[in-house]
């Protein structure tokens, strides 16, 4: 297996002075108690203010509601977890036994967890220029292929501008039925536009997710007539 600092070489573009940076940021906290979650929450926040300042100078047209969303889009863990999955993490994650013969260094949360640990690493070890280097280079991909601002708003801020634009309030959104047991409960919402006497349900894992369900089909259903 390829050292750690190896691949720090390799991977990141970056030669660690203190080693043990890195190997605390890639330790799993059910491996050890000196492991990666104080680095990771200082790279998380590291990571939020590196991605802001990159849209800001990508996007110059953008409002600040759209830089919001461009942000939120690349730091997800879904974009995280994909990163390091790239980089190879899962190959030298350090897990203990339990979560490794459960899968753990596949799951999402533990990729996405290391990558923001890595970071702070870098930002600790380095300093913010190192640290930017590094964000700009795993997050090349992902800022090129970061949809436009209009198609990064969901669908509730869609059907909201939709109506603002023409003339009419706001929608209510009303949870009309939540079943199943507490860990896997399902959502049934309710979407109305009063002043058009139109209402559509989504249905989905979290309040949440099914007002986005019926905000999507509202606008299905009001977009021929509002043209």
């Amino acid at each position: 297996m390829t050292s750690r600092p190896r691949w720090a070489e390799t991977r990141l573009r970056y030669s660690f002075k203190d080693p043990s940076l890195l190997e605390r940021a890639l330790t799993h906290r059910s491996a050890s108690k000196d492991n990666n979650e104080r680095l990771e929450y200082l790279g998380d926040s590291f990571l939020s203010f590196a991605v802001a300042r990159q849209l800001y100078e990508r996007r110059p047209a953008d409002a600040e509601g759209d830089l919001s969303r461009g942000r939120a889009a690349l730091v997800k863990q879904s974009t995280l977890a994909a990163i390091g999955q790239d980089l190879g993490i899962d190959s030298i994650i350090i897990l203990g036994q339990g979560e490794l013969r459960s899968g753990g260094a596949q799951r999402s949360a533990i990729l996405a967890d290391a990558v923001e640990a890595v970071i702070g690493a870098v930002l600790l070890d380095g300093g913010p220029e190192a640290a930017e280097a590094v964000v700009a280079l795993l997050f090349a991909q992902p800022f090129d292929e970061l949809p436009d601002a209009a198609a990064l708003k969901d669908a509730k801020t869609k059907l909201q501008e939709l109506l603002q634009g023409h003339g009419l309030g706001l929608p209510v959104y009303k949870v009309d039925a939540v079943t199943g047991r507490d860990h896997e409960q399902t959502f049934d919402v309710v979407c109305e536009v009063e002043e058009k006497n139109v209402q559509t349900t989504g249905q989905g894992p979290s309040r949440r997710h099914a007002e986005q369900q019926a905000a999507a089909a509202m606008i299905s259903v009001l977009a021929g007539e509002l043209d």
